[in-house]
Protein backbone atom coordinates (compact mmCIF):
# COMPACT_ATOMS: atom_id res chain seq x y z
CA UNK A 1 0.00 0.00 0.00
CA UNK A 2 1.49 3.51 -0.84
CA UNK A 3 1.20 6.21 1.30
CA UNK A 4 -1.48 8.00 0.07
CA UNK A 5 -3.43 4.98 -0.12
CA UNK A 6 -2.79 4.40 3.51
CA UNK A 7 -3.49 7.69 4.07
CA UNK A 8 -6.54 7.99 1.86
CA UNK A 9 -7.87 5.16 4.06
CA UNK A 10 -7.24 6.09 7.65
CA UNK A 11 -9.49 9.26 6.13
CA UNK A 12 -12.33 6.84 4.95
CA UNK A 13 -12.05 5.17 7.88
CA UNK A 14 -12.77 8.35 10.34
CA UNK A 15 -10.07 9.88 10.76
CA UNK A 16 -9.49 13.72 9.88
CA UNK A 17 -7.17 14.92 7.52
CA UNK A 18 -4.47 16.13 9.25
CA UNK A 19 -4.44 12.66 11.44
CA UNK A 20 -4.51 11.16 8.01
CA UNK A 21 -1.50 12.49 5.86
CA UNK A 22 0.65 12.63 9.56
CA UNK A 23 -0.29 8.71 9.46
CA UNK A 24 1.25 8.43 6.56
CA UNK A 25 4.37 9.31 7.26
CA UNK A 26 5.25 7.40 10.74
CA UNK A 27 6.83 4.58 9.55
CA UNK A 28 9.62 7.41 8.37
CA UNK A 29 9.31 9.23 12.22
CA UNK A 30 10.18 7.64 15.62
CA UNK A 31 6.35 8.77 16.63
CA UNK A 32 3.75 6.10 17.55
CA UNK A 33 0.37 5.74 15.96
CA UNK A 34 -1.39 6.57 18.95
CA UNK A 35 0.76 9.45 19.78
CA UNK A 36 0.72 11.05 16.27
CA UNK A 37 -3.51 10.76 15.82
CA UNK A 38 -3.64 12.26 19.24
CA UNK A 39 -1.37 15.18 18.19
CA UNK A 40 -2.83 15.70 14.69
CA UNK A 41 -6.93 15.30 15.85
CA UNK A 42 -7.54 19.08 16.39
CA UNK A 43 -5.76 19.99 13.07
CA UNK A 44 -8.38 18.64 11.12
CA UNK A 45 -11.23 21.10 9.09
CA UNK A 46 -8.87 23.70 8.88
CA UNK A 47 -8.15 23.44 12.99
CA UNK A 48 -10.83 22.68 15.20
CA UNK A 49 -13.45 23.21 11.92
CA UNK A 50 -13.13 26.84 11.69
CA UNK A 51 -11.94 26.42 7.86
CA UNK A 52 -8.39 28.08 8.68
CA UNK A 53 -5.32 26.16 7.06
CA UNK A 54 -6.59 22.70 5.24
CA UNK A 55 -5.50 19.74 7.85
CA UNK A 56 -4.11 17.75 4.62
CA UNK A 57 -1.34 20.59 4.47
CA UNK A 58 -0.94 20.76 8.62
CA UNK A 59 -0.57 17.17 8.82
CA UNK A 60 2.31 17.51 5.84
CA UNK A 61 3.73 20.05 7.72
CA UNK A 62 3.51 17.80 10.88
CA UNK A 63 5.22 15.17 8.54
CA UNK A 64 7.62 17.70 7.32
CA UNK A 65 8.83 19.00 10.95
CA UNK A 66 8.92 15.14 12.43
CA UNK A 67 11.53 14.58 9.77
CA UNK A 68 13.51 17.70 9.74
CA UNK A 69 12.59 19.95 12.41
CA UNK A 70 15.08 20.94 15.36
CA UNK A 71 14.81 18.72 18.53
CA UNK A 72 16.80 19.65 21.27
CA UNK A 73 19.83 18.03 19.43
CA UNK A 74 19.96 19.77 16.27
CA UNK A 75 21.36 22.69 15.12
CA UNK A 76 19.25 26.30 15.05
CA UNK A 77 19.59 25.94 11.11
CA UNK A 78 17.44 23.05 10.86
CA UNK A 79 14.38 25.07 11.97
CA UNK A 80 15.51 27.27 8.43
CA UNK A 81 15.32 23.91 6.70
CA UNK A 82 11.78 23.11 7.83
CA UNK A 83 10.24 26.78 7.26
CA UNK A 84 11.70 26.53 3.54
CA UNK A 85 10.23 22.82 2.91
CA UNK A 86 6.55 24.30 4.67
CA UNK A 87 6.64 27.43 2.77
CA UNK A 88 7.37 25.19 -0.91
CA UNK A 89 5.26 22.83 0.36
CA UNK A 90 2.49 25.45 0.84
CA UNK A 91 3.13 26.56 -2.69
CA UNK A 92 2.67 23.37 -4.55
CA UNK A 93 -0.73 22.74 -2.66
CA UNK A 94 -1.91 26.15 -3.29
CA UNK A 95 -0.84 25.72 -6.93
CA UNK A 96 -2.78 22.62 -6.94
CA UNK A 97 -5.92 23.23 -5.13
CA UNK A 98 -6.02 27.05 -5.60
CA UNK A 99 -5.74 27.73 -1.93
CA UNK A 100 -4.17 26.28 1.19
CA UNK A 101 -7.31 27.47 3.04
CA UNK A 102 -10.20 24.65 3.86
CA UNK A 103 -13.00 27.11 3.70
CA UNK A 104 -11.57 28.47 -0.05
CA UNK A 105 -11.04 24.74 -0.84
CA UNK A 106 -15.06 23.90 0.58
CA UNK A 107 -16.10 26.87 -1.38
CA UNK A 108 -17.05 28.80 2.13
CA UNK A 109 -18.59 25.51 3.57
CA UNK A 110 -18.70 26.27 7.69
CA UNK A 111 -17.65 23.13 9.03
CA UNK A 112 -18.09 24.41 12.78
CA UNK A 113 -22.04 24.37 12.23
CA UNK A 114 -24.72 21.88 11.63
CA UNK A 115 -25.58 23.20 8.57
CA UNK A 116 -22.20 23.58 6.83
CA UNK A 117 -21.68 19.53 7.95
CA UNK A 118 -25.15 18.96 6.18
CA UNK A 119 -24.03 20.43 3.28
CA UNK A 120 -20.27 19.23 3.46
CA UNK A 121 -22.23 15.92 3.14
CA UNK A 122 -25.19 16.94 0.55
CA UNK A 123 -22.33 18.44 -1.51
CA UNK A 124 -20.20 15.24 -0.95
CA UNK A 125 -16.88 17.06 -0.09
CA UNK A 126 -14.76 14.72 1.25
CA UNK A 127 -14.83 12.74 -2.14
CA UNK A 128 -15.17 15.74 -4.42
CA UNK A 129 -12.46 18.21 -2.33
CA UNK A 130 -10.95 16.31 0.50
CA UNK A 131 -9.64 12.74 -0.63
CA UNK A 132 -7.86 14.62 -3.61
CA UNK A 133 -6.43 17.12 -1.28
CA UNK A 134 -5.07 14.36 1.19
CA UNK A 135 -3.65 12.39 -1.46
CA UNK A 136 -1.98 15.30 -3.28
CA UNK A 137 -0.56 16.61 0.41
CA UNK A 138 0.81 13.37 0.94
CA UNK A 139 2.51 12.50 -2.86
CA UNK A 140 4.16 16.04 -2.09
CA UNK A 141 5.67 15.42 0.97
CA UNK A 142 7.13 12.60 0.22
CA UNK A 143 8.73 13.83 -2.81
CA UNK A 144 10.12 16.28 -0.04
CA UNK A 145 11.38 13.62 2.66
Amino acid sequence: MTKSERAISKFKGGYNCAQSVFFAFLEDLEIGQDTALKVASGFGGGIGRRGEVCGAVTGGIMALGAKHGRGEKEDPTAADVTYAKTREFMAQFARKHGSCLCRELLNGCDLATEEGQAAFREKDLKNKVCIPCVQSAVEMVEKMM
